[in-house]
């Protein structure tokens, strides 16, 4: 893990915005924090506490308190901020904003991008910091499949051979769906949330050994593959050990931890005969079960009479 950076030309894409000016390639200058800043303080002239390397935006207070000061003071106070040379300014509203003559003039001179979008500032902000938080989240690559199972993703880990590749086309057959494949990429979207992609260049392929590689979309058809899906639960898969203990009854919650944050988690043993598909789908509706608030194994406890409540 290291610290992340998206370019401007995905977010002019993702956020549909529109270049008033560029220095260079839209791909060679980096966004790398997921902040924005309002620089109203900044224009107003507070310049502590000013971060240089956040996203510029200029809504409508930002506009009006510059048209209300003299040409030269608007001057000075945009070219103090275009000095700083942040990775761009984006104008909002642009129905009723129009940019500045020297704000143009400026952006040449500093070698700073100027952007607008349609957006009121509030929403464009919004959008604008999801997508920074989705390209700049932390992540890690994990050697395993994900599939959705029921609505569950569904991280499958396990020793090289396995089965877990199978195991991932016996779901698809049974109509579920396959994310990723061999590596899955995680990123750590919020401080409960993992989601867990594909990297692109090898997504929606599957490797069976005795058959080779798989193109499951073409194969199963577009309906077998999702690009991304949120992380419910991690299974383990490992070969039966006769000597070790495995959870009969559900009752201990057992998690993984994945860039800190805990994901549910449970080991399944393989041996032959045993259909792994299915007890998969009946731990992805288990999961789904107590996310609502139902266990079956406390609700035996209790009408056994070992247990009076479900807490």
């Amino acid at each position: 893990m290291g610290n992340f950076a998206v370019s401007l030309k995905r977010l002019v894409e993702k956020v549909s915005l529109e270049v008033i000016y560029t220095p260079c390639d839209l791909d060679k200058i980096s966004v790398e924090i997921a902040e924005v800043n309002r620089p109203g303080l900044f224009l107003a002239g507070y310049y502590d506490y000013f971060d240089k390397l956040r996203l510029q935006i200029m809504g409508l207070a930002e506009m009006n308190f510059l048209a209300g000061l003299t040409a030269e003071k608007r001057r000075e106070r945009l070219d103090q901020l275009f000095r700083q040379q942040p990775p761009a300014v984006i104008l909002c509203r642009n129905e009723e904003l129009e940019p500045f003559p020297e704000m143009q003039e400026l952006a040449k001179q500093h070698g700073v991008a100027l952007l607008r979008s349609n957006e009121t500032t509030c929403t464009m902000m919004g959008s604008l910091i999801s997508v920074l938080n989705l390209e700049l989240a932390p992540r890690i690559t994990r050697h395993g499949v994900l599939v959705e199972v029921y609505g569950e993703g569904i991280l499958i880990l396990g020793d090289s051979g396995i089965g877990k590749s199978e195991l991932a086309i016996e779901l698809v057959k049974r109509g579920h769906r396959l994310v990723a494949d061999d590596a899955v990429e995680l990123r750590k979207v919020s401080n409960r949330q993992i989601m867990g992609t594909a990297p692109e260049n090898i997504r929606h392929f599957i490797e069976l050994r005795g058959v080779g590689i798989v193109n499951v979309a073409r194969v199963f058809g577009v309906g077998a593959v999702k690009v991304s899906e949120s992380l419910d639960l991690v299974v383990q898969l490992e070969a039966w050990d006769p000597t070790k203990n495995y959870q009969r009854t559900g009752l201990e919650s057992e998690y993984y931890d994945i860039l800190g944050v805990n994901i549910p988690s449970t080991i399944i043993p393989v041996s032959p005969g045993r259909n792994l598909a299915v007890v998969l789908e009946t731990a992805a509706i288990n999961n789904r079960q107590k996310k609502m608030g139902y266990n079956a194994a406390k609700e035996l406890l209790i009408r056994l009479g070992l247990n009076d409540t479900m807490d």
